[in-house]
């Protein structure tokens, strides 16, 4: 008796533009959980590394990538027939870098936002942005966040992630095409808190840096990565999110990765500014973006549009955009008016 043949199931067509850090380890991702991913590169010579010698030195150093994976300078190249279009370009240029790519997206694409910031300006969310520029409607967004810093990822440390998406099934589609024996996704439909964690949680770690900077120690750092969750859901609440959302792994799980690790790029920004160090010293030292220096302002305007109290961010622009020292706005928080723990 012959058994019937089984069509094997045809894998994921994914395009990742952006090979920064995070942009390239993702695609590692996708690529050992068997998608077909194409990786965009915005310099020739970053491309090339990738395609021939499987490496990005420049932001993953001593990481092997997949054999699997492709890399190309050419974004039209990259996105033809993506299934999945991944978006792993700093926050304040997604805009831009979108309105080149628009055109070239397929009618039924997944978008796929790894930005954690908002907007400058606009005070929008990166699926916000993406929804303004393409035209799409909300259920063809999706967001991963998270604890997930790019080399523990990329080194294959067990992790979580979140993938946020209106759409079930296109969450779903998300998640098992991430799945890998190191990196564990879960679904959430909740994409509006989903993002406003990823994009607190920048501005809360600037401020723990520059704790750490100043030399403060555990109970400080923990106080203030309290009082930053607090700040984060008073936000989302008046944004509609849900509030479970920031107490999971979208919330304090990416707040307490960022605000503690030496791999965070925000973090680390802040404790330079901490030891004195000016801003423009900071941004000539750093070849990463630090999301949180420019998305601090976008947050504190979105705060204020709808009427929520956000002190922490508040004290960070002033630090990051005033030029006011990090001792005075630490005094400044200190002498706030006693309140209830739990007062919105």
């Amino acid at each position: 008796m012959t058994g019937t043949a089984v069509t094997p199931t045809p894998a994921i067509r994914a395009a990742v533009l952006g090979a920064g850090s995070w942009g390239t380890a993702f695609a590692k991702v996708l690529s050992d959980a068997g998608c077909e991913v194409t990786l965009w590169a915005r310099r020739p010579e970053v491309a090339e590394a990738v395609s021939a010698r499987h490496e990005n030195s420049d932001y993953l150093p001593g990481i092997a990538l997949p054999s699997t994976l492709r890399a190309t300078g050419d974004a039209e190249k990259a996105l033809h027939e993506a299934e999945l279009v991944v978006l792993a370009v700093p926050s304040q240029q997604l805009r831009a870098n979108l309105e080149g790519w628009a055109g070239w997206i397929g009618p039924d694409a997944t978008l796929v936002s790894l930005a954690k910031g908002i907007e400058l300006g606009t005070t929008l969310r990166m699926s916000e942005v993406i929804r303004e520029v393409t035209g799409v409607s909300a259920d063809r967004v999706a967001v991963v966040t998270g604890p997930n810093l790019a080399m523990e990822i990329a080194r294959e440390q067990p992790a979580a992630t979140v993938v946020a998406c209106t759409d079930p099934d296109r969450a779903a589609l998300l998640q098992r095409a991430c799945a890998t024996r190191y990196l564990r996704p879960y679904t959430n439909t909740d994409v509006v808190g989903c993002e406003l964690g990823g994009a607190v949680k920048n501005v809360i770690a600037l401020a723990c840096g520059m704790i750490e900077g100043m030399g403060f120690g555990d109970n400080t750092k923990a106080s203030l990565i309290t009082r930053g969750l607090a700040e984060t859901t008073r936000l989302g609440l008046a944004l509609g999110a849900d509030p479970m959302t920031f107490a999971g792994l979208a919330g304090l799980g990416d707040l307490v990765a960022t605000c503690t690790s030496k791999l965070s790029r925000n973090r680390t920004a802040g404790e330079r500014l901490g030891r004195g160090e000016t801003l423009d010293e900071v941004i000539a030292a750093t070849r990463q973006t630090a999301e949180g220096v420019k998305s601090c302002r976008s947050v504190l305007d979105l705060a204020r549009a709808h009427g929520v109290d956000m002190p922490l961010t508040e004290q960070v622009v002033r630090v990051c955009h005033e030029n006011v020292p990090p001792a005075v706005a630490l005094a400044e928080l200190m002498r706030r008016e006693p309140r209830p723990e739990h007062d919105r």
